[in-house]
């Protein structure tokens, strides 16, 4: 037996498949299947031995985790160390998909996550923080935290800093702050969907975003004015009224999307893919038709977000290579090799589906 998997010897002194496995033990094939190589590569990596490259051992180990079954001790890595990672909420889909990725990078160097949530009367940043340093973590990602509010007190991470402990921050940026700060670029992501509006015929564009507070809205708000002054020769002033902040989620998407109908939009653009929903729903909910009469354009590409009704047009957050980005900066910072510590900015896509469409005439 290897780590439960049965590999019976043939002749020539390789493993070989047997029919009557135990039940519960994955034969050879079933992993050689999984993992695209043969029975003698799956055999060879189960027993340690020499002569597979590097991407193919890692197939055959993901194809044993993959089919539920538990790795030859010999085979388990021991981590580097834990990482923690600290989110505001798993309840917006744009969280869960960040935190998978960074725990994939994170678990590619070998290192364990840590995955702490903020939760209504639960434990606060500041709290979360405490309990990670007193598991001597390796470092902390923050991803959309107290850094991207204005309002909070940055010195909070001074003294993290001052504790000696790497940390990268994503979504958000303070120049008070010396950290490496990962940000996808908001005020393009916001000129993108109102040339595309535009673009399809609009001349009365609104945009629903969350409290202008937190950087990211603030951004999303700056660039929205700009490209209405550059696409419909709107003045600040005037476009300043087609901005509506509102709360982060499905309601405050409602109801910004309630004031930017009465104000006669027929388009919409939301800081987020449920903010976005919850402005069809808003349209819907008036008897309009989602994208005969109006047109939504969201932001994050959400996991499932192709699949609503109708599928929904956003600007995609370019979730893996920012989650890399974070990743490789607070390793080369725990590592001890000086990083220049600035914000990385990346550019974010435009995809284009069904809730968007020309206005009526």
């Amino acid at each position: 037996m290897v780590g439960g998997v049965t590999v019976p010897r043939s002749g020539d002194g390789e493993p070989r498949a047997r029919d009557s496995s135990p039940r519960g033990a994955p034969r050879l094939a079933d992993i050689a299947a999984q993992a695209r190589v043969s029975e003698a590569t799956v055999s060879r990596v189960l027993n340690g031995r020499a002569g597979v490259a590097g991407a193919t051992r890692h197939r055959v180990l993901a194809a044993l985790d993959v089919l539920g079954h538990e790795r030859p001790v010999r085979l388990r890595r021991r981590s580097a160390g834990l990482v923690g990672l600290v989110v505001p909420e798993l309840t917006n889909p744009i969280f869960p998909a960040f935190a998978q990725v960074i725990e994939q990078v994170l678990a590619g160097h070998g290192y364990t996550p840590v995955l702490c949530t903020q939760l209504p009367g639960g434990a606060t940043e500041d709290e979360l923080v405490e309990q990670l340093e007193e598991r001597g973590v390796t470092g902390i990602v923050f991803l959309s935290g107290l850094h991207a509010d204005t309002a909070a007190d940055p010195a909070r991470y001074v003294r993290l800093a001052a504790r000696g402990v790497p940390f990268v921050l994503i979504n958000g940026y303070n120049e008070r702050i010396d950290a490496h700060f990962v940000s996808p670029d908001d005020r393009s992501a916001a000129r993108m969907a109102v040339r595309h509006l535009v673009e399809l015929g609009h001349e009365r564009i609104g945009l629903a975003i969350g409290p202008t507070r937190y950087v990211p809205a603030r951004r999303k708000a700056e660039g929205f004015t700009a490209a209405l002054g550059e696409s419909l020769g709107v003045s600040g002033a005037a476009a300043e009224l087609l901005v509506k902040p509102t709360l982060f989620g499905v309601e405050g998407g409602h109801a910004a999307a309630d004031e930017l109908l009465d104000l006669g939009c027929t388009g919409i653009v939301c800081g987020s893919d449920l903010m976005a929903l919850g402005a069809i729903r808003a349209a819907r909910g008036r008897g309009l038709d989602v994208p005969g009469e109006v047109s939504v354009v969201g932001f994050d590409d959400s996991p499932l977000i192709a699949f609503t009704d109708p599928p929904l047009t956003t600007v995609r957050q370019p979730v893996r290579a920012m989650a890399t980005a974070a990743v490789d900066a607070l390793l080369e910072e725990a590592a001890g090799n000086p990083v220049r510590r600035t914000e990385f900015v990346f550019q974010p896509e435009l995809v284009v589906r069904g809730s968007t469409a020309r206005p009526p005439v």
